[in-house]
């Protein structure tokens, strides 16, 4: 699957992964980086995964759709496969203004699955058309 992030975010969630799974924590210099390339949505994205807040939603059709339950209590579907999240940030901040390349709920699934804590649902294919076409713009 071809990613949309550049090659510099990859590499730092390679890193993450490797790191996370041989020792199981974040090293500060990796903290400092996803700082540095993402601002206090970095800090923001890993208090979510630290409250494993979000879950892989797969279907048998191989759809997969991700759900973080955000701080202020609500439920986000986001899409890794078309970097979308329907967060106000996510338009404001990187669609509109162009100020950013995830909000924190994104890069909230990005850390998860490199830190191998993402909660695993499966749902039916029925049930994946109707996330799907619940997730429309108002």
């Amino acid at each position: 699957m071809p990613s949309f992030l550049p090659a510099v975010v990859e590499q730092l969630f390679r890193d993450i992964q490797t790191t996370y799974q041989e020792t199981a924590q974040i090293h500060n210099d990796l903290l400092i980086a996803l700082k540095f390339v993402f601002g206090s949505c970095a800090l923001q994205a890993l208090d979510l995964v630290d409250q494993r807040s979000v879950t892989c939603l797969s279907s048998p059709s191989g759809r997969k759709a991700f759900q973080v339950l955000g701080g202020s209590g609500c439920v986000y579907t986001c899409f890794l496969s078309c970097h979308y999240c329907p967060c106000p940030a996510f338009t404001y901040t990187v669609l509109r203004r162009n100020d950013g390349l995830l909000c924190k709920h994104i890069l909230a699934v990005y850390l998860s699955q490199a830190m191998a804590v993402t909660q695993q649902e499966s749902v039916s294919d029925q049930q994946m058309s109707a996330l799907l076409s619940s997730t429309a713009a108002p």
